[in-house]
């Protein structure tokens, strides 16, 4: 009885733990969202010339800088890699001390510098599968909006799309960056680029597509249009178990932490003087615990990646 109260307990906290922090990842991105829009920040001398260094990579420069955008953050890619940089030094020390040797400094500040890239795809993922079940509607409404504009006005089709305040849920942001960057930004490929990247699946892909052909070549989509939305609808039972796919996943990742939290609390918790000899004094210990956290982190990797190819 005595261990099944335990786990009950273990189970809720995990799941209070897991519940704050997406509500607080939540509000801080809405907090982002709402200094980006609200303020101008003047860039620094070392800003500058760390953006200036930092484009000489070229690919990996857009790369991050897309995924900031895709989520409407008020970073920098400078931002990202001098995070980066302190958690690396962070860990290489933590490792250093608490370890005492190469394996453990190399690994902890191997998983301290990715980290703060890998939050930002789980944020993006979890974007993505919000958006998912909207899009067939936000596309319906951006079709509607194209026949009414003469099929020919992508713009025009776009802005009247964004002002009916008609989409559901995070499309209507997802949409208004579009127009936006369409109509200000001055490059279409890196705007459909970036509206791609905010919703991550294949038909956002052939929807970008249909709008490529039409910004470029100036022809009518709502033909092409009506099309996708057939295909939308034929598909929508696949796309359902493709969720629940997802969900699987994201249950799973979670649960090699569940495990590890659940029997180190039960050794802390009957006998804590054997558990602190073991896991902290013990070097035999602190390795463990060391590869139990890299082989977390991996799962969490292997998970986001699994994630995009169910996309």
């Amino acid at each position: 009885m005595t261990k099944f109260a335990l786990l009950a307990f273990a189970a809720a906290l995990f799941c209070t733990l897991f519940i704050a922090f997406r509500h607080l990842l939540g509000l801080w991105l809405h907090r982002q969202q709402v200094i980006g829009r609200l303020h101008y920040r003047r860039e620094k001398r070392i800003e500058e010339r760390l953006a200036r260094y930092l484009q000489r990579f070229d690919r990996s420069y857009r790369h991050v800088s897309e995924l900031l955008e895709s989520l409407q953050l008020s970073w920098r890619p400078g931002s990202l890699v001098v995070t980066s940089l302190l958690l690396l030094l962070i860990g290489t020390a933590f490792g250093g001390l608490f370890f005492q040797s190469l394996k453990g400094m190399l690994l902890l500040g191997g998983v301290l510098v990715s980290l703060p890239y890998l939050l930002l795809r789980m944020m993006l993922v979890h974007r993505q599968m919000k958006t998912r079940i909207d899009f067939l509607p936000a596309v319906e409404l951006f079709y509607q909006c194209c026949l009414v504009s003469g099929g020919r006005q992508i713009r025009a089709a776009l802005q009247r799309t964004v002002e009916e305040k008609r989409l559901l849920g995070p499309m209507q942001a997802v949409f208004e960056q579009l127009y936006r960057n369409v109509s200000v930004r001055g490059d279409d490929e890196a705007s459909l680029r970036i509206f791609a990247a905010s919703l991550g699946h294949v038909w956002a892909d052939y929807f970008i597509n249909i709008v490529r052909a039409g910004l470029a070549e100036g022809h009518p989509i709502a033909g092409n249009l009506k099309d996708l939305i057939t295909d939308m609808r034929k598909a929508r039972r696949s796309n359902q178990q493709e969720r629940n796919k997802l969900l699987e996943i994201r249950i799973a990742n979670f649960s090699p932490l569940l495990f590890l939290l659940l029997f180190v609390g039960i050794n802390v918790h009957y006998n804590p003087e054997n558990a602190y000899r073991y896991y902290v004094i013990d070097p035999g210990g602190r390795d463990m615990l060391l590869n139990a956290a890299v082989m977390i982190f991996l799962s969490f990797v292997m998970g986001l990646w699994l994630s995009r190819k169910k996309m």
